[in-house]
């Protein structure tokens, strides 16, 4: 056979060989992919799923740094609320400055559900800019109060009162926290100039022992992580703010304006000796949310939250949790405050839960203040029966007028 019948021989099968390698490759590998196909969809619907059902249930609540009392309470809820079947609630802790920037942060800032802010917060942001905050009190409500918040100012041992600190540099914690808005406030009712610096509190609190600033505050709850690692070789104390330690100074608008409180030595042995207390000032902190559309999604969430917490408000008075969870009052209103309406519903319907512990605080107060001895559990119940009925004849009677 010529070169010539060869090569055109070669030619003529050709396109069958073509055509016989497409179907190969068609056999070989594009109906096998049939199925590839089927369980990569399968996979992004159980993908897209397990996204909605885990955004479903969580809920996000802002605190100030780690070592604040809030965010131990933030871990708490958690820790009692959590439930993550599909149905239930998941509880996000996220830290943040606190104070000023915590309440903005509800109201402005994307993924935020809820947030630990102070009482008068809603004032001072009204004061710093009346037409943004105009309505703020209908945008942010508050579900309940949580703890009081204690005023400490840890000060170098040649700083004996407020008075010293004149012209000295002190921390008054990060920029909009709580602590230093308060102190801003008290500092100006004292009349007293420092130099004001924004130090965190572990940063702070290395400055103080090394002696690079005269004094540091906290506005936390009691016992604060950050105070209770002071030392008595730190040579740094609590100071005082009473009438005693400041003779000059009319105290009348602090105490007008905040709680007066004592700081025990139970709290900090290292820094109070035993028997003896440091007077200071508090102001109550609160649990707050945005006001979400009734019944829009994120309204029935925190709706959800809030029927979990207040239902198992019990689980945080078992010894277990932080002790300011003794303080805390379901059913205290907050006056300027709007409460959130699943809250308000809640309590309507579970009076005698939410009041149980602020009467069990006050039997306690009184026990101590009049050295009876402590009531039986039936005399205990018996006395809590005739405060309920006392409660709603002061409700019942001045609408019967």
């Amino acid at each position: 056979m010529s070169i010539s019948t060869a090569a055109a021989r070669f030619s003529s099968i050709k396109p069958l060989s073509t055509r016989l390698l497409s179907a190969i490759f068609c056999l070989g590998f594009v109906l096998p992919a049939l199925p590839v196909a089927a369980q990569t969809q399968k996979a992004s619907v159980r993908y897209e799923e397990k996204k909605r059902q885990t955004n479903d249930i969580a809920v996000s609540i802002i605190t100030s740094g780690i070592t604040c009392t809030c965010a131990r309470f933030a871990e708490d809820i958690r820790n009692v609320v959590n439930d993550l079947k599909p149905d239930g609630i998941r509880v996000l802790p996220t830290l943040g400055v606190g104070g000023l920037q915590n309440l903005n942060d509800v109201l402005f800032l994307k993924g935020i559900d809820m947030g630990v802010v102070d009482e008068d917060n809603l004032v001072l942001l009204k004061k710093r800019d009346p037409q943004l905050y105009a309505n703020i009190e209908q945008s942010v409500q508050y579900i309940t109060k949580l703890y009081n918040s204690e005023y400490h100012v840890l000060a170098r041992s040649d700083i004996k009162s407020f008075d010293d600190l004149r012209g000295k540099k002190v921390s008054f914690n990060l920029k909009d926290s709580q602590t230093e808005v308060t102190s801003d406030v008290i500092f100006d009712m004292l009349k007293i100039d420092v130099q004001r610096v924004n130090y965190d509190n572990d940063s702070a609190l290395k400055k103080l022992r090394d002696g690079e600033i005269a004094a540091m505050i906290i506005l936390s709850g009691a016992p604060q992580a950050a105070v209770v690692k002071v030392t008595k070789a730190d040579n740094i104390h609590l100071m005082a703010l009473d009438e005693r330690s400041l003779p000059n100074h009319d105290l009348h608008p602090v105490f007008a304006k905040y709680l007066p409180i004592e700081l025990t030595h139970e709290q900090y042995p290292a820094l109070i000796p035993e028997g003896q207390t440091v007077s200071t000032v508090g102001i109550r902190s609160l649990l707050v949310t945005y006001a979400w559309p009734e019944n829009s999604v994120r309204y029935n969430k925190i709706a959800k939250f809030v029927r979990e917490f207040f239902g198992k408000i019990d689980q945080f008075h078992d010894g277990s949790r932080h002790p300011k969870w003794e303080e805390i009052s379901l059913a205290a209103e907050m006056p300027g405050w709007t409460r959130f309406k699943p809250a308000a519903d809640w309590l309507a319907e579970h009076q005698s839960v939410a009041l149980k512990p602020a009467f069990n605080q006050f039997v306690q107060n009184n026990a101590a203040a009049t050295g009876q001895k402590a009531l039986s559990d039936h005399d205990r119940e018996l006395l809590f029966v005739k405060f309920q009925q006392y409660l709603q004849s002061q409700v019942t009677v001045p609408a019967a007028r």
